[in-house]
Parts: structure tokens; sequence; C-alpha cells
């Protein structure tokens, strides 16, 4: 399946270099508050620079979640489930409600971001940040979550999902 290790590999590697801006806003909280609270010159700049790095890093990592399994699942039913079941109402949920949702959060944050562009849009802060380069990361997150669910589907229909187990697993308490 190239086309599912291609996804889930830029999906990895996003995840993993996405990853080390939590490193990077947690190095400029640390420098802010040293700043204010040990020399007494707090920073103009830190608290809007790390706000924006936050949104980045929590946006990006959505399709990196989706890939290991780690949103919210309320599988109440679906746990109760076969395999075989269990797999067809998976794909049948992404197709009803995931891929809908992917594709117009996809449209519209495309939208948004363009219009952030064409405006020239900038933060209201102490110091004003463009604001477009966290809106076209909005629109690039849902098209890596919007691939992503391809994949899983695909490993759903092909019988390739590793949460799923290929046979009934026995209680043998």
């Amino acid at each position: 399946m190239p086309i599912v290790r291609l996804i889930d590999g830029v999906n990895e590697l996003v995840g993993r270099v996405v990853s080390v801006v939590a490193l990077l806003f947690a190095v400029i909280i640390i420098y802010d508050v040293f700043m204010r609270y040990v020399l007494g010159q707090p920073t103009r700049w830190a608290f809007d620079v790390t706000k924006q790095l936050y949104g980045f890093y929590f946006i990006m990592l959505g399709g990196y979640a989706l890939r290991h399994q780690s949103h919210v699942r309320v599988d109440l039913l679906t746990s109760r489930m076969g395999p075989t079941l269990r797999r067809w109402t998976e794909v049948v949920g992404y197709v009803i409600f995931f891929f809908p949702f992917a594709w117009i959060f996809a449209r519209r944050s495309w939208d948004f971001a363009m219009t952030s562009w064409n405006q020239g849009e900038l933060t209201y802060g102490a110091v004003q940040l463009p604001v477009y380069p966290l809106k076209m990361a909005m629109f690039v997150a849902a098209v890596l979550l919007l691939i992503q669910g391809v994949s899983e589907v695909l490993k759903l229909i092909l019988n390739r999902a590793p949460h799923i187990p290929d046979s009934e697993v026995l209680d043998v308490r």
C-alpha cells in the first residue's frame, strides 16, 4: 500500500518536526518569565509569539494524532462489535462524518487564509505579527487531516487497521 505509507510517512514527519515547536515556545516562555521576574524587564513580543506558535503547534498535529488513533473516541457501541462489523462501521463513520467535516475545514480555512493574505492581516497585540502564516497552516493542517483520513479508511477496508484486531479476542477470566 504505497499511498498509505506515503500519507502516514508525511504525517509522521510533520508531527515530529512540529513537535520541536513545543520546545521553542517553552524556551520563549521561560525567557519571558526570567526577563519579567528576575530582571524586571518584561518582553513586549513573547506573549504574542508564543500564542501564535502554540496555535501552529496545536493545529498542525491533527493528522499525526489521527495516524496514531489519539483523537477522542466514543466507542461505546463499536467496542462491543466484532472486528468486521467494527471496521465497516468506522468506514461509514468516516464517509458520513469525517470526510464532509474535513472537506469543509479545508475549504473554509483556504478562504480564511486567502482573505488574511490579501488584507495583509496583522495581530493587534503589543507587536504586530502577520496572521496569514497561521491561517495558511490551518489549511495545510486540514489537508493533512483529510489525507490521513483517506489512509485510515484504506487501512480499514484492507483489514490493516492496527487498532482493530483481526479476530475476536476471547475473555478467559
